[in-house]
């Protein structure tokens, strides 16, 4: 299926049952910096729907994409990093990958995410609605995920009991994942006006 996002993380045999037993707690550090790309505060008599936004650069994209038909290159290298720094660290918290999540290296997760050509692949005013066009899979992926909490449990008693990771389980979680990240490209990143297919599949 060629699609302009991908996601392919290596399948790992066996899993370190020490590091995995104690995975939630070993996350925290690496969640706590992944955060803070995210929030920073809600000092002074801001509420905490007033936190100023430092993340995925959405609205920016958005108005430049509509107003000036142009994306940034500095953006949307910005947007591709950090998709691919917190899908490393949530590969690392369900137990797809036991490396700890670098800032940097691509490790066993492989994300590619094309450059879109604004004047040529994208439609001008497409972005002011694809949010609402994406409920579909937000409404579908929201009973998929509860079934990535349930799976990432099971998996963690298998590598627990056996050292090994639970192949099926695996795929479905990546496969969780991969339809996330398609959704992401086309409402959040922007970076395509192809719609995402309903599948977990490459």
């Amino acid at each position: 299926m060629n699609y302009p996002a991908t996601l392919r993380i290596d399948y790992p045999e066996t899993a370190p049952r020490l590091t995995v037993f104690f995975r939630i707690l070993l996350s925290i550090p690496i969640l706590i910096i992944l955060g803070s790309l995210s929030y920073i505060g809600y000092g002074g008599d801001y509420g905490p729907d007033e936190s100023l936004w430092l993340g995925v650069l959405v609205i920016p994209t958005l108005l430049m994409v509509v107003f000036r038909q142009k994306y940034p290159k500095w953006w949307f290298d910005w947007n591709v990093h950090l998709t691919k720094f917190s899908t490393r660290v949530f590969s690392y918290l369900f137990l797809l990958q036991h490396e700890y999540p670098s800032t940097d290296e691509e490790q066993g997760v492989n994300i590619e995410i094309q450059y879109p050509d604004v004047k040529n692949d994208l439609n001008q005013w497409l972005p002011l609605v694809k949010w609402f066009l994406a409920i579909p899979h937000v409404f579908v992926l929201c009973f998929i995920w509860i079934g990535v909490v349930i799976s990432t449990i099971i998996t963690w008693f298998i590598i627990l009991f056996t050292g090994k990771n639970p192949s099926g389980l695996f795929n479905f979680v990546v496969g969780a994942m991969r339809w996330s990240l398609r959704v992401q490209a086309y409402a959040l990143l922007l970076v395509t006006d192809q719609y995402p297919p309903f599948s977990l599949r490459e």
